[in-house]
């Protein structure tokens, strides 16, 4: 309970949550623990960071040198100096 995330997948960013909700119970009392924040904020770190050493993976290693929009069936002239 004190240590408990929530993680909302498939959404285009990261969002994370204690577990223990808003904790009115204990609101002011001085006796609530912050575990579970701090869980949730490092938890969110480790999906982004994992995201984007995904994204790195698995892009184009090969960079495009010509495209137009639509018109995918132009045969190049590679023999052409520019």
């Amino acid at each position: 309970m004190d240590s408990g995330v929530n993680y909302t997948a498939g959404l285009p960013y990261v969002r994370t949550s204690p577990d223990h909700g808003t904790g009115y119970d204990i609101a002011g009392k001085n006796n609530a623990s912050e575990e579970s924040m701090r869980n949730a904020i490092y938890t969110a770190i480790d999906i982004f960071r994992a995201r984007e050493a995904h994204a790195e993976r698995t892009a184009n290693p090969l960079r495009k040198h010509y495209h137009e929009k639509g018109r995918d069936n132009v045969v190049l002239d590679l023999a052409k100096d520019n």
